[in-house]
């Protein structure tokens, strides 16, 4: 291995993962939260295209230290068993598809030449000394910089070009792996156990082997949890809900939402099982994410693998957390995009995800690449947003939001009883705090159900975090309270607490 390898990021000092602090769990008190280093914590970030660890030209210690810099506390990465060819998804520069030749994976290089991205093929019985180190220096480095970090362990494959790149194709490792088809790569069927799947699929090995590897090497680390798969409908998919029936042309992607298969499900059970299994031996356990949808879609138990405490949507509606609140799980939004390159819609959806009770929000910010790791790149070309301004209205969210008891607060519809003109998503530690964001036309009248008291009311800037006024009420038992909004351009945030 050579030194450089160990010290790309430039701080050395990380040989093992110590960990200070039990690893970020769900809130005890309030599981629609996290709890971390001592803190109810939602996580909230605008982070790059998952390739910080896997690009070998990416800058990841400048990355870190924008987030930081920035306000975010979490970032999602790709742990490398998935790669895109350059101009995947219509991404012009794309931090998830290397240059030929910088492609760093988990498992070791071989001495054949042959890999299609480049170098020598995988030898998937062994596991790469050069990737761990930077894998352990960015999660360290990271929880020195207070950021979160969503490893995504697998990834739907979606067409012929990415799985001509995949380190599991037979033609890019000295194994051969048998592959009987890459769209069932991450399926087992329904009930098989992790130990049934290992004696039958060599794939399932391959993966199970991976899995216990990382699981054991990252243990100590306090800001990490592991996310199964990423968009596990895109290779295998049930039709759900049309979001718009009325688009009589268009009953598919990117007006339906797509369900994984029992199949899919199950493989991510197993995989789950494996985690669980792997921690159950160690000092500590890990949270288990699982990502089950794009866009919205009430869960069944049918479609929950029930060792994951995170539920992940991918462009995420209000609903997505609505109508899954009974689920005592956070309920994420771990990518955005897909909406154009305007940083109010990204800012719009996260405010209405979070203060309807999601826990999670990941906006793509295509603004990171190699060479604009401090996340300026506003030029690129990609299906969706990003840049400094964005990232600056996202900490004005998270600012607003652990200002409160996060522990204490819950989605509250019955809050705000009269909004006209407005859509309003509420959070309300009853009788002691509330948060409300108002999208719609200015102004408006809200006519809140408050318990009798004093209460400062202060209407807030989601643009750029300014209280725009604070005020007084008195609200009177039995009766509604109405608040006249300062005037806002398309929504404004409502923090009411009492004297």
């Amino acid at each position: 291995m050579r030194i450089a390898s160990l010290v790309s990021f430039g701080f050395a000092w990380i040989v093992t993962a110590i960990c200070a602090a039990p690893p970020i769990r769900l809130h005890p008190d309030n599981p629609r939260w996290f709890e971390w280093r001592g803190q109810a914590t939602a996580l909230i970030t605008s982070a790059e295209h998952y390739g910080a660890v896997l690009n070998l030209d990416f800058d990841a210690r400048r990355y870190l230290e924008t987030l930081q810099r920035d306000g975010m506390n979490y970032t999602r990465i790709f742990a490398g068993t998935y790669v895109e060819p350059p101009g995947a998804f219509g991404i012009q520069r794309n931090t998830l598809a290397p240059a030929t030749g910088r492609f760093l994976a988990p498992w070791a290089r071989s001495d054949q030449p042959g890999y299609a991205g480049g170098g020598h093929k995988f030898d998937l019985d062994g596991f790469s000394p050069e990737y761990l180190a930077r894998l352990k220096s960015f999660i360290g480095e990271a929880g020195q910089r207070g950021v979160v970090v969503e490893l995504t362990l697998f990834c739907a494959t979606y067409n012929e070009k990415q799985w001509s790149l995949h380190p599991l194709n037979p033609a890019n490792n000295i194994q051969s792996l048998k592959v009987s088809e890459w769209r069932k790569l991450n399926t087992l069927p329904p009930g098989t156990s992790p130990e049934e799947a290992c004696a039958a699929s060599p794939v399932f090995a391959v993966q199970e082997s991976l899995v216990r590897w990382l699981v054991r090497e990252l243990n100590g680390f306090d800001n990490l949890f592991y996310e199964i798969q990423n968009e596990p409908w895109a290779d295998n998919r049930l039709p759900g809900e049309v979001i718009n029936p009325y688009l009589l042309d268009r009953q598919t992607w990117p007006n339906a939402v797509e369900i994984p298969t029992a199949e899919t499900v199950a493989w991510q059970r197993a995989i789950a099982r494996v985690i669980a299994d792997e921690e159950n031996r160690l000092p500590n356990r890990h949270l288990i994410a699982q990502n089950v949808a794009n866009f919205r879609l009430a869960l069944n138990d049918g479609d929950l693998v029930p060792e994951a405490s995170i539920v992940n949507f991918h462009y995420a509606y209000a609903e997505a957390a609505e109508w899954n609140r009974g689920l005592n799980r956070v309920i994420g939004c771990d990518e955005t995009g897909f909406a154009g390159r305007e940083d109010a819609h990204y800012r719009r959806q996260a405010w209405r995800f979070l203060l309807s009770g999601g826990g999670l929000l990941n906006n793509l910010d295509y603004s990171f690449t190699v060479g604009h790791e401090d996340g300026g790149d506003t030029a690129n070309q990609a299906p969706g947003g990003g840049s400094p301004a964005l990232r600056r209205q996202l900490k004005d969210l998270s600012d607003f939001l652990h200002r409160f008891d996060l522990a204490r607060l819950h989605p509250d519809p019955l809050l705000v009883a009269r909004a006209p003109g407005v859509v309003t998503h509420a959070l309300s530690d009853p009788g002691q705090a509330h948060a409300i964001y108002v999208q719609g036309r200015s102004p408006t009248t809200l006519t809140l159900n408050l318990a009798a008291g004093s209460w400062t009311v202060e209407w807030i800037s989601v643009e750029d975090g300014r209280v725009l006024r604070r005020e007084t009420v008195v609200a009177k038992a039995g009766e509604a309270c109405a608040l006249a909004s300062p005037g806002f351009p398309d929504a404004v945030a409502v923090r009411i607490l009492p004297n």
